[in-house]
């Protein structure tokens, strides 16, 4: 008896093909858009490169290798001599090369000008929307900067390496390399975001050096050349400069106890590590280690609005993908009214999440240092915390594939949530806005005008920058009341930095769009129920 074998049940129908080899620069008409306005001297085809390599196969084969191939902690060599060092699949390095050598760390401080934090800016959103983990030490690397200069002696040390486009992952002195990576240590398991809690001690043992004992619950990236540390001084809480291997190539007592088992983030190496007799720098003044280390931690809340927002781009771009691709009831899944609304929904907060992070972006080009106090802060709190839950129904756009790990959605899906976490949760960035406001009037003010500057363009704007107010006022006759509505204070805050944003530069189509969804008084928590009004193929177009 023979058979015969039907070829048939294998034969792959209404699959989306891959998506590959595209300019996800070409492909983004709001970063595009944003850049021309935030950034019109910018040369474009410094983007159209990168967003070209990030859209091949191999860049994005390198993503997947370095989330599933983790990095691995090795505490002493074969002979017993401890080196913590940590181990990184070779993708990583691509990765992490590629990026240096664009200047996606410190090219903004290396070629300071009109729009030079907005290219900066710009170019790690394209090579965060494939592969975020490597934006921590990037991101680290870029804030270091404003803290370091505050001790003049130390920055003219080590920014020639910081400033270079060469990526050296080798552990040796920093003196014989020719660019250098940098973290920052606060966090305890004690104190956590309060870092006054702290119990690491600094010692003074001459010449400028201090001796710090004590461990810190999480320092990413610890394979960097060096890092800003929080200590307990004889003077208070001050901040140093901690490097990995001292002058002359010896080992700093830098011990890495363990690697962080995390939800998402698997590329980029988070830890915990102990300090026994290490040697650090005073960086600033003594006992104002918070102040000087803040410097740093507004930059890198600027990328985490950032890295969420390149993340949202991945997501409307991979369901927009599918949805072009696959048939259903009997039409293309993008013609169809339900997906179609849904898209248009993920595109709306996409494109509101990219001027917002373009506009701050600029913010720290033009030295507007009042506006990006408070600014930056509200646009944390609410892109990151929006994240996830765009990523969800971004994945859910894809069906059974996006569950599945063989596409990148359930990565991002994991990875959103710790931009949210990072450099402030929820209710720390809520409270931190409450002091600014109380400290800092000038912050408020500035808020105010980038607000009233859009005042009789719509309605529905003028109406939400009135409960701002309302809100604000609150806030300010009551302080000791003000927490209970802090988070309530700051989603209006944040919808009305987006929507004045959008009233001033981005397409009709998209700014009334905007009003009417996240404004109106109709408007609704879940994706696609959109009102009346909203021009969803225009969206759906710019997807």
């Amino acid at each position: 008896m023979s058979t015969t074998r039907n070829h048939t049940t294998h034969e792959v129908l209404n699959q989306a093909p891959p998506r590959v080899d595209v300019d996800e620069y070409a492909l983004n008409p709001a970063l595009r858009e944003a850049v021309g306005v935030f950034a019109p001297g910018a040369a474009t085809d410094r983007f159209h490169e990168i967003g070209r390599h990030v859209g091949t196969e191999r860049y994005q084969h390198d993503a997947e290798l370095a989330n599933t191939l983790t990095p691995v902690h090795h505490a002493h060599d074969r002979w017993g001599n401890r080196v913590d060092e940590i181990e990184f699949h070779p993708s990583y390095h691509r990765i992490m090369e590629y990026s240096v050598s664009h200047g996606l760390h410190t090219s903004a401080w290396a070629d300071p000008g009109p729009g030079a934090n907005v290219e900066r800016a710009a170019g790690f959103m394209l090579v965060s929307q494939i592969e975020a983990g490597h934006g921590c030490p990037l991101s680290m690397t870029h804030a270091v900067v404003p803290s370091l200069r505050l001790s003049p002696e130390l920055a003219t040390e080590w920014e020639p390496a910081l400033m270079s486009t060469a990526y050296d992952p080798q552990l040796r002195d920093p003196a014989t390399k020719s660019g250098v990576l940098f973290g920052m240590a606060m966090t305890e398991k004690q104190g956590g975001s309060d870092v006054r809690a702290n119990t690491t001690t600094a010692t003074p043992v001459g010449d400028g050096l201090h001796m710090l004992r004590g461990h810190k619950w999480f320092c990413s990236a610890p394979q960097s050349d060096a890092f800003l540390v929080l200590a307990q001084a004889p003077e208070g809480l001050s901040c140093y400069l901690v490097p990995r291997v001292l002058p002359g190539g010896e080992r700093n007592p830098f011990l890495v106890q363990r690697l962080k088992d995390k939800l998402g983030n698997k590329s980029n190496a988070s830890s915990e590590v102990e300090f026994d007799g290490t040697l650090g720098w005073m960086v600033g003044e003594p006992g104002r280690g918070v102040r000087t280390i803040i410097e740093m931690v507004g930059r890198t809340r600027l990328d985490c609005v950032l890295g969420a927002t390149a993340g949202m781009r991945q997501g409307v771009a991979e369901a927009a993908w599918h949805a072009r691709h696959r048939v259903a009831f009997g039409a293309t899944l993008v013609d169809q009214p339900a997906m179609a609304a849904v898209l248009a929904d993920l595109q709306l907060e996409a494109e509101a999440a990219t001027w917002t992070a373009t506009r701050l972006a600029a913010a720290y080009d033009d030295e507007s240092t009042a506006y990006r106090r408070l600014a930056t802060a509200v646009a944390k709190y609410w892109t990151c915390k929006r994240g996830p839950n765009h990523a969800y129904e971004s994945l859910e756009c894809l069906g059974g594939n996006g569950y599945t790990e063989a596409f990148p959605l359930a990565r991002r899906y994991r990875e959103q949530p710790v931009l949210a976490v990072w450099e402030g949760s929820g209710n720390v960035i809520a409270l931190d806005v409450l002091r600014a406001m109380a400290r800092e009037p000038e912050s408020v003010a500035a808020f105010d005008a980038e607000l009233s500057a859009q005042l009789g363009t719509h309605k529905l704007f003028d109406r939400h920058v009135e409960r701002v107010r309302e809100l604000i006022g609150r806030a300010a006759s009551d302080p000791a009341a003000a927490p209970a509505i802090a988070r309530r204070l700051v989603e209006a805050m944040a919808l009305a930095q987006q929507g004045a944003v959008l009233l001033a530069h981005a397409p009709a189509a998209v700014a009334e769009a905007f009003c009417l969804a996240r404004l109106g008084d109709d408007r609704s928590a879940e994706y696609g129920a959109l009102p009346d009004g909203v021009d969803i193929a225009a969206l759906v177009a710019r997807a």
